[in-house]
């Protein structure tokens, strides 16, 4: 029999493509065994922190391992050093923009690569993620350079974990986005666990200022990812009420009041907002299948569902309605028929915060009261009217590190669409998206296919 939809698709005479062509990279046993003992790593450092350490400072220790260390040298690895540098140009030029797509200051481009000359444990840990996507792009395998880096990453980092230093808490992060990026993200929360809880033993989060603020707001991006991925099956890993700080997390006007007083002047901290609120978006998602579908009793906030739901509604209406004019579209073209819009930003951070403004409505929308009233013509109360901004702004804007945040939104936004047209375009995006960035797209691509009614690699096998 014809599969007369797949056919729709495109007029190649092409079959499916097979199930390694959504998998290029394949976890061998080396890196799986590095990735058990770096969260092994961790969580050990977490349950023995060294004594006398004081949390609430915890940049004072940034770099106090390798300055007694007295630096280090390049032969912890065989990999030779024309090629480490090699590396570190790529880490400067391809890797760093991403990470600081919402940091005015560029501290994973600028700061970092500094700190990291005094230390050895950060040093590897960016040498292992820049190899990773180098490797990545090219489609290398066997003996690569990131497994040696990443290897010695992991063996400095216990000695900063036993001494407090606070460098631990950017390797880890680090070391987290390479995992995330080395293959298929299924288990996107295993990969953030340990990290999640040196920053919660830490006392480190979205306000704490300076560089170990920068890090963990990437930290958050990455956790974001993994709710979304959870579909609603489970919260953020570090419980939203960490990400800020205590004072402010007393109620949701306090909130509202701490991100609004530090986004003011800020595209930065306004973009970090949105993150902030998609989580919450994914939390609510989580409690209302836990303890309204499942009939388990609220535990941590006994304010009723209702409540909860219009007051996030409300605080994603005025974050868009304090958008400082850098994080407006400097142009905007309507979509034409089944088309999707034009969105052109000028300020790399208001890419994907947009971005994950209309992510977050379509998770609210999804799990919308019934009794919620509202003007419900007008288009915000739209999902598919969200769902065609996000394909939009990813279509309109390249930028790397957009593109990479773009992922998990894109699955959101391409489970609303009906039409062929429209699910070649989405497929294309994807893969484009992995081809320039060399993150995992394929097995999102899959996962929609599957949403769409096609036999897995239909759609690939237009592209």
């Amino acid at each position: 029999m014809v599969d007369t939809k797949s056919n729709a698709i495109c007029d190649k005479n092409s079959s499916p493509e097979t199930p390694s062509s959504f998998d290029r990279t394949e976890t061998g046993p080396q890196l799986l065994a590095l990735q058990e003992e770096l969260r092994n790593v961790l969580f050990v450092g977490v349950a023995n922190p060294p004594a006398g350490q004081h949390p609430s400072s915890p940049s004072a220790g940034l770099g106090k391992s390798a300055s007694r260390q007295g630096g280090f040298d390049f032969t912890q690895t065989t990999v030779p050093k024309t090629r480490i540098i090699k590396h570190l140009k790529n880490w400067i030029s391809e890797c760093a923009p991403p990470l600081d797509k919402f940091d005015e200051a560029c501290h994973f481009g600028i700061h970092i690569p500094n700190i990291a000359r005094t230390s050895p444990a950060l040093f590897y840990a960016m040498l292992a993620f820049s190899a990773t996507k180098s490797e990545k792009k090219k489609h290398l395998s066997g003996t690569l350079d990131s497994l040696e880096f990443y290897q010695a990453s992991i063996e400095f980092l216990k000695t900063d974990l036993r001494e407090g230093n606070a460098t631990s808490l950017i390797t880890a992060c680090i070391l987290a986005l390479l995992e995330l990026m080395s293959g298929n993200s299924k288990n996107w929360r295993r990969h953030v666990e340990g990290c999640a809880a040196l920053f919660e033993a830490s006392g480190v989060n979205g306000f704490s200022g300076g560089l170990l603020q920068s890090v963990f707001w990437c930290f958050a991006r990455m956790d974001l990812c993994g709710a979304i991925i959870a579909d609603g099956t489970k919260s953020s890993v570090l419980d939203t009420d960490k990400w800020i700080p205590e004072s402010a997390a007393k109620s949701p006007n306090l909130i509202r009041d701490t991100f609004y007083h530090a986004s003011r002047d800020s595209p930065d901290m306004h973009a970090n907002w949105v993150v902030y609120l998609c989580a919450k978006a994914c939390d609510l998602a989580c409690r209302r299948n836990r303890f309204l579908e499942q009939d388990q009793q609220e535990e941590t906030n006994s304010q009723p569902f209702n409540e909860q739901w219009n007051q996030l509604w409300n605080d994603l209406e005025y974050w868009a309605e304090t958008r400082g004019p850098a994080m407006l579209p400097v142009k905007t073209k309507a979509a034409i028929g089944r088309g999707f819009p034009e969105i052109l930003y000028a300020h790399h951070a208001a890419i994907s915060a947009n971005q994950l403004r209309h992510a977050a409505s379509i998770i609210m929308l999804d799990i919308r009261p019934q009794d919620r009233g509202g003007l419900y013509s007008e288009l915000q109360w739209s999902a598919i009217w969200h769902a065609r901004h996000i394909c939009g702004i990813s279509l309109t804007n390249s930028h790397a590190g957009s593109l990479v945040n773009a992922i998990q939104p894109l699955f959101l936004a391409g489970r609303l669409f009906t039409h062929p047209k429209e699910h070649l375009t989405i497929g294309k995006l994807l893969k484009f998206i992995e081809d320039t960035t060399g993150w995992s797209t394929l097995w999102r691509l899959a996962d929609l296919e599957q949403v769409w009614g096609y036999r897995r690699g239909d759609i690939l096998s237009c592209i």
